[in-house]
């Protein structure tokens, strides 16, 4: 049910990005009970000038390897399901691609479940 969108500058490896899917989609099977193959993402790169964010927003380090994620899901969890979510997510990509927790930003959009259609015109979940 999610909808992730990943967006960092551009340069990074295939394997890199690969890896920052894999952790997601890992973490969100791991917290949220992401049912298997049910994965979809989107990658998208920017160049320097297109990519603005505070680099101690928050008294928090970010640099150029900051990775924006965005996640869309049903509003049913609650904020310790979220939070436990956000840990996992920078477990999982601490270690692989190697990415900071500092650089590191989440961002959950909550819909209600009839706000999904999978294919077939069809509101599965309605």
């Amino acid at each position: 049910m999610p909808l992730t969108r990943i967006s960092l500058l551009k340069g990074k490896p295939p394997e890199y990005r690969r890896a920052i899917t894999e952790g997601l989609y890992q973490a969100m099977r791991d917290v949220f009970d992401v049912p298997e193959n049910d994965r979809f993402m989107t990658i998208d790169e920017y160049d320097k000038s297109n990519f603005v964010f505070g680099e101690n927003y928050l008294d928090i380090a970010r640099d150029d390897n900051l990775v924006i994620i965005q996640i869309t899901a049903n509003n049913t969890r609650g904020p310790d399901k979220k939070k436990a979510l956000y840990a996992r997510i920078a477990e999982l990509l601490a270690k692989n691609p190697g990415i900071r927790p500092e650089n590191i930003f989440v961002n959950i959009l909550e819909v209600p479940k009839e706000n999904w259609s999978f294919g077939n015109g069809i509101g599965q979940y309605a």
